[in-house]
Formats: C-alpha cells, sequence, structure tokens
C-alpha cells in the first residue's frame, strides 16, 4: 500500500469516527490530495484543490468546509450533527456570525462541547459549520451565551 493510500485510509477512519460510518468514503474521494505540515502531519485534505476538512492540531478531529458539511448534511438523517437555529439568526449567522444560545430551536442531543456542527435553518438548509461551544443541555437550559463558534457560513 503507497502512503497516499495509507493516509486516505487514515482520514477514512477519523471522519467515521468522528461523524458517524459511512462518512469517510462521502467525504474522501480516491483522488483527495494532502496538504502536511512540516512534521509531516496530515493537515488538510483537498479535492480538486479545494479544501474539504482540515486537521486540528490540538486534537486530530477535522473542521469542515461548506462542501464537507453540505456533504455529511446529506448522509446523516436529522438531528444528526445539526443545531438548528431560528429565522432571525440566518443572515447572520449564514455570514459566519457566531450562533448564540437564545437563536437555537434544536440540536442533536448526542453532541458534546467542543464537536464540529453543522448550522442549519428551520427548513434544514445548511446555513455554516463550526464548533460547538457548550453542551445540548446548556442551550437548552441558558439564553445566553455562544452555542457555536462558527467557521464559515454559506454566504462568505
Amino acid at each position: 500500500m503507497d502512503k497516499n493510500a495509507k493516509m486516505l485510509k487514515k482520514v477514512r477512519v477519523m471522519a467515521d469516527y468522528q461523524f458517524g460510518k459511512g462518512c469517510g468514503d462521502i467525504l474522501f474521494p480516491d483522488d483527495v490530495t494532502f496538504q502536511l505540515s512540516r512534521t509531516k502531519r496530515i493537515r488538510q485534505i483537498m479535492v480538486s484543490g479545494k479544501r474539504i476538512a482540515t486537521v486540528r492540531a490540538k486534537d486530530g478531529t477535522f473542521t469542515l468546509s461548506m462542501d464537507a458539511a453540505t456533504a455529511i448534511h446529506d448522509h446523516i438523517p436529522a438531528p444528526g450533527s445539526r443545531v438548528t437555529v431560528c429565522d432571525d439568526a440566518v443572515p447572520f449567522v449564514s455570514k459566519g456570525k457566531t450562533t448564540f444560545a437564545k437563536h437555537v430551536t434544536a440540536i442533536d442531543p448526542e453532541l458534546r462541547s467542543g464537536d464540529e456542527v453543522i448550522v442549519v435553518d428551520e427548513n434544514d438548509t445548511v446555513i455554516a459549520t463550526g464548533q460547538l461551544m457548550l453542551s445540548p443541555e446548556e442551550i437548552e437550559a441558558l439564553d445566553t451565551g455562544a452555542a457555536v463558534d462558527v467557521r464559515c457560513g454559506c454566504e462568505q
């Protein structure tokens, strides 16, 4: 097995663990390319020169591009990996602004603080991707504070 095939197998297993079975094959086709760090660790995974995911150095998990978030959204049934926001917040969140707890109308109860999430509107349309800052219980109990640190929105 060549080095690229080994790396491909590794990132597919990582994606299956982080997002659920089958997500690795969906996110990373056979023609992906890898950008490595100076220490030869995988940093970015690209398809046709476009970033799909980045491996976070601090914990080895993926951060997603909008294309990757949409692919996972299409694969995982609701409410999996999703944070739903009210219509009032959609214009701001889709531009990459922080999602606040008071704007969250629904959330996947299986999520944990620190997870990479897909932010959707009331119609289950992907509007952003980011990192969950609070647990689902905290978001439901609190009416203040940042719920999702949005990395990229669909209008950026």
